[in-house]
């Protein structure tokens, strides 16, 4: 305890402190370090984004348009639980943010293609140009106020087109006409969907944007679901409004066992007397020559098993 050189800890220097609440600029900085992140990087891949191929949802969440075609395939969809697996480790950054299946995303109607202006560098007044100055890249910016699109500027962009523009030249071009600055298709105020928003009234009103939507029967992207169209077609053939849809007639026991099929070649008529189930095969072919081929091969094909089983019998 003494005498080695050393000094005998205090008190105040054992006892660990409490947890130091951050600061409000502490947290705008974490606040804006996430928000550049989401600029920059897929939340499903952590890679890249490319500005140029780039998609978002309802929520306003940018994806790479790969990775959303990845995502839809039925090998992703189906199978092998990929979506539990633990995310991997692109590049030696962070693990995805996300999975595609908490996307919510069904199909390509639930995200809308955005389309950035880029513009490119300005010329350099001197002939010798670093390799790190700025203006060698370009940047994407909105084309009425030409603020860089990032997450120091408030961007939002149009259903169904996709412009991206700042919030601050939308609401005052939206005063006067409502129409897209760039191809001048008009637009509603509710389909204004800002990017990576954090204000939780803008949350919400993208909430209850999509909820309703739903209730129409359409996407994020203004289109109709393909789930309702099939619902409302299976509804009118119930109430018998899709009659007219086919002129055959249905009959709840199958089709007929006896069929006549005319043949171009010889201009006689082959009749085939088959079983249920070779009428079921030939009623989906719409064409009359290749029903009386494929409903020829078929009843020859049965006439050939019950002579290979009377010979089979027989022995």
């Amino acid at each position: 305890m003494g005498n080695d050189g050393g000094s005998i800890p205090k008190r105040r220097e054992l006892v660990k402190s409490a947890a130091r609440v951050p600061t409000v600029s502490e947290l705008k900085a974490t606040a804006l370090e996430n928000l550049g992140h989401a600029w920059t990087h897929d939340p499903l891949t952590s890679e890249l984004l490319d500005l140029e191929n780039v998609v978002s949802d309802w929520r306003g969440r940018l994806y790479n348009y790969e990775s959303v075609l990845k995502g839809l395939m039925p090998s992703a969809a189906d199978g092998d639980n990929d979506d539990d697996a633990a995310p991997a480790v692109v590049n030696g950054e962070s693990p995805p943010e996300l999975t595609f299946a908490s996307t919510g995303i069904k199909s390509l109607r639930d995200v809308v293609k955005l389309k950035f202006r880029h513009y490119a560098p300005a010329p350099s007044p001197s002939r010798h140009t670093s390799s790190t100055d700025k203006r060698g890249k370009g940047v994407w910016a909105c084309p009425v106020t030409m603020k860089e699109m990032g997450p120091a500027t408030k961007a939002v962009y149009l259903v169904p087109c996709g412009h991206v523009f700042a919030e601050a030249a939308i609401k005052e071009i939206y005063k006067k006409d409502g129409a897209c600055p760039d191809c001048n298709e008009p637009f509603h105020d509710s389909d204004v969907i800002p990017i990576l928003p954090t204000d939780q009234a803008d949350l919400d009103r993208l909430t209850a944007r999509v909820k309703n939507l739903g209730a129409k029967g359409l996407t994020h992207s203004l289109k109709k679901g393909k789930r309702n169209g099939k619902k409302k077609r299976k509804a009118d053939d119930a109430n018998g409004d899709g009659a007219a849809h086919s002129d055959k007639p249905k009959d709840s026991q199958g089709p007929s066992i006896t069929s006549a099929f005319f043949l171009p070649d010889d201009g006689t008529s082959v009749k085939v007397h088959s079983k249920s189930d070779v009428g079921s095969r030939v009623s989906g072919i719409n064409n009359a020559m290749t029903a009386a081929i494929t409903a020829r091969v078929l009843a020859e094909q049965e006439e050939r098993n019950k002579r290979r089983k009377l010979a089979a019998s027989a022995r």
